[in-house]
């Protein structure tokens, strides 16, 4: 990643509580993907106890290279003004969601794109906002894409917020999230998305800890193969002229813009934020046959997004090496398992070359690299019963011992998921918890459902490219 522009004085970043500092404040060992970053002693001295506040030339440099090499995280002083965005709507036929919405908004300004509904919207419907709105109106459905594109091209703000109509923001989520364009290089920030108090059905339950919307606790830079990869459209908030710059969304996808549209502006150098402190509630699909179809929907995303950007919707990115441990492991025999520990063994001193330091003890070499095993063996398991189940099937339909190997990653798959995320709703949230079993049933059909939609996408746009994995040696 290129250089970004200069951080204003007074911006700060912290450095992440999961990053271990090794040789007395020497080096930094974490980030994603982990890497070792090697202080010399004049940053060493500014980074002091963990945080840098921006007041010179130097300390901003050293603040720009902790962003990007993913081990600390933004804490900037203020940001724009909430009159400095307009909020842009687009909606089809869901006049309730953007009533409800207009609604909780309060002294912004606020524009209605009317994406063909069958019955359309009028000012009659905002009679009491307590916000300016303006309805624009396509005749005929266009798509979320193009209904966003016509709001951007009416703000006249330096920035502009899309709310879809079925999201309800929570106090504060403006303003935290405005903080962050402090960083003239962000172009983009999304609060975190959760559900929208309702039923309390098994389904609800689910997606209040496991929404494909929700992307976590934890605050993160936005990368293609990091932990957070793209940022959901459903809440964004981004600066007009950029957005501009790169053409907007594409409205030739139905599916998958928003992730589209994060690796355009990454591709430009632009530095994209993920917010969880902010907070936006969504009315998830929690009847079985609506939740099912949209699971298979995002699935279709994949043709389009291979097609534009080869390489970054690969199944796994995953070492030759972890993966080759794997695979002989899973033939279960003793030769391959003795193997597998020859690779495992080739994996461990490869890690120890990239970590070849003073301040790396091997205790720490150890950790990244038994790390690494374990996350390229989850990444295998789950890309079996997502990306690659209907093979596995008839894998396992032919052969007990690949029978043995399907099962067990659909159980170790769906526990590790079930620990990552049983806490996963809001502090404020009443969610009763949804116990591993049913846990572990719901996770199968959701990546049953996204699966047949991926492989429709492929079958649709006859390419393999999102079936491919991504192998590093």
């Amino acid at each position: 990643m290129t250089a970004g522009p200069r951080l204003p004085d007074g911006f700060a970043v912290q450095v992440d509580r999961r990053v271990r500092v090794l040789g007395a404040g020497s080096a930094l060992l974490g980030g994603s993907p982990t890497r070792l970053l090697r202080l010399a002693p004049a940053a060493r001295d500014m980074l002091g106890d963990g945080r840098l506040e921006v007041r010179d030339a130097s300390s901003a440099q050293l603040a720009r290279a902790l962003l990007d090499a993913t081990v600390a995280h933004p804490r900037p002083a203020t940001g724009p003004s909430y009159l400095d965005v307009t909020v842009v709507i687009p909606v089809h036929d869901n006049p309730a969601g953007v009533i409800r919405l207009v609604g909780a908004l309060r002294g912004v300004r606020v524009v209605v794109v009317d994406d063909g509904s069958p019955v359309p919207l009028s000012g009659n419907d905002f009679q009491g906002a307590g916000c300016e709105v303006t309805i624009l109106r396509h005749d005929e459905p266009r798509g979320p894409a193009a209904a966003r594109n016509t709001g951007l091209a009416a703000c006249d703000t330096d920035f502009v917020a899309f709310l879809d109509s079925d999201v309800l923001p929570r106090r504060g989520w403006l303003e935290v999230l405005l903080g962050h364009f402090c960083d003239p290089a962000v172009a983009l920030v999304a609060p975190r998305i959760v559900g929208l108090p309702g039923p309390d059905n098994l389904l609800a339950r689910y997606e209040a800890v496991r929404s494909s919307l929700d992307l976590g606790r934890r605050e993160a830079p936005v990368t293609p193969y990091g932990t957070v990869s793209y940022l959901p459209s459903a809440a964004i908030i981004g600066r007009v002229a950029t957005l501009r710059a790169v053409g907007g969304f594409d409205e030739d996808m139905r599916c998958g813009e928003d992730v589209d549209l994060c690796w355009r502006l990454i591709e430009t150098g632009a530095r994209l934020r993920y917010e969880p402190i902010a907070l936006v509630s969504h009315e998830h699909r929690i009847e079985p046959g609506a939740w099912l179809r949209r699971k298979a929907f995002y699935g279709t995303s994949t043709g389009p997004l291979s097609a534009r950007h080869p390489g970054k919707v690969a199944p796994m990115v995953i070492s030759g090496w972890s993966l080759l441990t794997w695979l002989l492991l899973a033939l279960g025999t003793r030769l391959t398992a003795l193997a597998s520990l020859l690779a495992a063994g080739v994996v461990g001193a490869k890690v120890a070359r990239s970590m070849r330091s003073p301040e790396a003890a091997p205790r720490d070499v150890a950790v990244v690299a038994a790390r690494g095993l374990g996350a390229a063996g989850l990444q295998l398991a789950a890309a079996i019963c997502r990306h690659y189940w209907p093979v596995a099937a008839v894998a396992a339909v032919l052969s007990p011992r690949f029978r043995q190997v399907v099962l067990l990653a659909a159980v170790l798959d769906g526990v590790a998921d079930w620990l990552g995320h049983r806490s996963g709703a809001a502090d404020d949230d009443e969610v009763r918890p949804v116990g591993p079993i049913a846990y572990l049933l719901l996770k199968r059909l959701d990546d049953l459902a996204y699966g047949a939609g991926l492989w429709y996408s492929v079958l649709r746009n006859q390419t393999l490219v999102p079936l491919r994995p991504q192998i590093r040696m």
